[in-house]
């Protein structure tokens, strides 16, 4: 039996009859080399107790908001950052209802919302909570935001009746653990290049060219990428933003710093081109601040295009090679256009215009455009820059695969 690579996994048990299931997954995480950490709802300490969790797990159990003797540690992000992967099995409908609406009343549900990691859930309920339109809706809900769901089955129920809501046998959930785990192992092995945020084109010391560009998008996209198992580094004109140390943070100015630092980390298997790099660039910078009274006549030279740069030149060409466009208008001829010209796979296309999403917003609507492929577009609707994110990495991944 082989090792889940020795991941650290936090299993979050609630309260419902399949409960002690949980217990016969612990022993199978734990025997193929898993570190498990547990939290027990409220109710699911009806069903199973903390001393049984414990004693399989050989790990402390959790189970209230604010513990007052790890009161400094804020389990709720502590553990949200300590975990690999977190699996909640069962998860309730009550549960479910609970995480789709963004509640957060217990340790359980701060956790996964204060989580940056993927988060599986393994519902179990009557049949009849099952295929209540309210379940349908949360879970549709909550896939979109990235969650993983694993079942039900259909079987012999507790109450008697026989349906869909069973929950998932510990083994094939163990192999979807495992499945996860390897296929984040391959992942390791494909390098990947993002670019993100505005350019600066200097006019003199204090004075430069640029946009609106906030970066969001591309942070999100490495983060997403880095999450799945690739080696990200991430090329960003200036932002304020954060990414977190497993992601290499190249920081440049101008389109020009921003092109050699692409040409330093090439090749790659995939690079995405989210920067919105400025056009053009000042023929000729002053050295000196320019004053209110000196007459100021600006020439512009083109800067060099770096996706068209990279999606030509054979030795250095990732695999996949994806730009954005930002759009005010006309943006499905202007995407295609653009993905012929440039030569690139694919092209994402955003509406700039819109208020709501794109630039400086944290929501985003975009539809990506194919080169090859068996459709020749398709919309991402409007939904958190980091669930547009997750979806596009998906579709990298299946791509490279």
């Amino acid at each position: 039996m082989n090792n889940i690579f020795e991941k650290k996994i936090l299993l979050i048990i609630c309260g419902g009859i399949s409960a002690y299931k949980s217990l016969e997954l612990i022993r199978f995480l734990k025997k193929r080399g898993a570190k498990i950490k547990t939290i027990l709802t409220k109710n699911a300490k009806k069903f199973i107790t903390p001393l049984s969790v414990t004693s399989l797990s050989q790990e402390k159990v959790y189970d209230d908001l604010f513990d007052a003797k790890n009161e400094a540690e804020m389990d709720h992000i502590s553990l949200s950052r300590w975990s690999d992967v977190i699996l909640i099995a069962p998860a309730t409908a009550n549960t479910i209802s609970k995480l789709s609406s963004g509640s957060s009343d217990d340790l359980a549900s701060t956790v996964i919302l204060a989580s940056d990691k993927d988060i599986f859930l393994i519902p179990a309920m009557n049949v009849r909570m099952w295929e209540h339109p309210s379940t349908k809706d949360n879970i549709n809900k909550l896939i979109n935001y990235g969650y993983n769901i694993i079942g039900p089955e259909i079987g012999d129920m507790a109450c008697g009746e026989f349906g869909q809501g069973k929950m998932t046998d510990p083994k094939d959930i163990l192999k979807h653990v495992e499945n996860y785990f390897t296929n984040l192992n391959q992942n390791t092995n494909l390098k990947a290049l993002v670019t993100a945020g505005p350019t600066h084109e200097y006019i003199d010391p204090v004075r430069f060219i640029t946009n609106k560009s906030s970066g969001k998008q591309g942070f999100e996209l490495a983060k997403s990428l880095s999450k799945k198992g690739f080696e990200t580094t991430l090329i960003s004109g200036p932002t304020n933003l954060k990414v977190n140390k497993n992601i290499n943070l190249i920081k440049v100015e101008t389109a020009e710093q921003m092109f050699k630092a692409t040409q330093n980390n090439l090749p790659a298997d995939v690079a995405i081109f989210a920067a919105a790099v400025s056009d053009f660039k000042i023929q000729e910078k002053k050295k000196q601040k320019i004053k209110k009274e000196d007459f100021i006549n600006i020439n512009l030279e083109k800067n060099i295009d770096i996706l068209n740069y990279v999606s030509n030149h054979n030795s250095l060409r990732p695999k996949l090679v994806i730009g954005f466009a930002a759009e005010t208008n006309n943006i499905k001829d202007n995407a295609k256009k653009k993905l012929a010209e440039k030569n690139c796979d694919w092209i994402i296309a955003n509406d700039v215009a819109n208020k709501s999403i794109g630039f400086e917003s944290d929501f985003n609507e975009v539809t990506i455009f194919y080169k090859n492929g068996k459709i020749n577009y398709e919309k991402l609707n409007k939904k958190k820059k980091s669930e547009i994110s997750d979806e596009i990495v998906e579709r990298v991944i299946g791509q490279l695969n």
